[in-house]
């Protein structure tokens, strides 16, 4: 895929999507359930595909309001499986894809899983996509593709270079998706990422794992290495960033980044948070979260102006604002669920 120059793109999501069939996969997860209260809202026909388990869960679409539950066309399932994907993918105008292994700590352990689920999973997606000759396909991407890269900012033209197990199957699916636009004209938009923080994300990330050991008290907080650099994005200004790619008449063939170009290493946020809840704390390298030396990645420096010419499209909330709006969140949701269900 290319990034040629184009001119601006204006979107009217709300009018684009209304009356539409939309399927989002990874419905149940952090960015997932966001997106579909916002698709909602914006008059789409929304089916959720959630990971099929046991108890029935719908995971954080538990939580959303009955108006927007009532309004849910919920598949319970496994994107391993083919033939559940394909049945999904029928009648659908839009698919976001956003189910993936994503914890960078476990996919040095189970590799495996993370080649079953994020490269076989997005060419089930894509293959049912195919058939069902969508209008379009959003492939979430990550910035994690890069790896530490060679200069900053980086732009959408930088090379992949994986550093994890986990980013080397983002690699492969994102490449997978490019595939099938070339090949087959499947209408797909990979879309990347950068950091993305706010209520719902699993205490496994760095930033809701200082909030929450600030919350309960704590004021030595075991983390891994103070030093990387990272681009965090409001997660309400990520899903504004999928639903803008949904409509976009430029955004097809495309690798569009969505960051705020603005970095801050994990001292200074661990500062910022520290802040924010308004304690003082200290800040203890724990070796047990610590990468492997060649594995960590440095710093993640986007360019967000491509995202602006092709989607219209630029982040809102601050990072202050978006610290603040968590930490309200996180502390409501402590008093409800047990501090286990937040790392789901």
């Amino acid at each position: 895929m290319t990034n040629p120059a184009g001119n601006r793109a204006h979107v009217h999501t709300e009018e684009s999507l209304a009356g539409k069939t939309v399927l989002v996969t990874g419905a149940d997860g952090f960015i997932g359930s966001h997106l579909v209260e916002k698709l909602v809202a914006a008059g789409a026909n929304v089916r959720a595909f959630c990971v099929y388990n046991s108890q029935g869960s719908w995971g954080w679409l538990d939580g959303v309001s009955p108006e927007i539950k009532a309004k849910l066309d919920v598949r319970l399932g496994d994107i391993r499986d083919a033939r559940f994907c394909e049945v999904a993918c029928e009648g659908v105008d839009t698919v976001f894809h956003l189910a993936a292994l994503i914890a960078i700590p476990y996919s040095y352990s189970a590799p495996e899983s993370f080649v079953d689920t994020n490269v076989k999973g997005t060419l089930h997606l894509l293959e049912g996509a195919r058939r069902a000759k969508v209008r379009r396909f959003i492939q979430t991407s990550t910035s994690e593709v890069y790896g530490t890269p060679s200069d900053v900012p980086i732009r959408e033209t930088h090379p992949m270079n994986a550093q994890s197990p986990y980013a080397a199957t983002k690699v492969a699916s994102d490449q997978l998706a490019i595939a099938y636009h070339l090949s087959f004209e499947v209408p797909v938009v990979v879309l990347r990422p950068f950091n993305t923080f706010g209520p719902r994300q699993s205490t496994r990330a760095v930033l809701p794992t200082i909030l929450t050991q600030l919350l309960e008290g704590k004021r030595e907080i075991q983390l891994g290495r103070l030093d990387p650099k990272r681009d965090l994005t409001y997660v309400g200004d990520t899903c504004d960033g999928f639903l803008r790619a949904a409509v976009a008449p430029e955004a097809v063939g495309k690798q569009i980044q969505l960051g705020t170009g603005v970095t801050v290493s994990i001292g200074e946020l661990f500062d910022a948070c520290c802040r924010v809840v308004g304690v003082e704390a200290k800040a203890i390298v724990d070796p047990r979260r610590l990468r492997p030396e060649g594995s960590e990645v440095m710093i993640l420096l986007s360019d967000p102006s491509y995202a602006k010419q092709v989607l219209d499209w630029e982040p809102k909330v601050s990072l202050e604002q978006g610290l603040h709006q968590t930490a309200e969140w996180l502390e409501g949701a402590m008093a409800h669920y047990n501090t286990g269900y937040l790392h789901v």
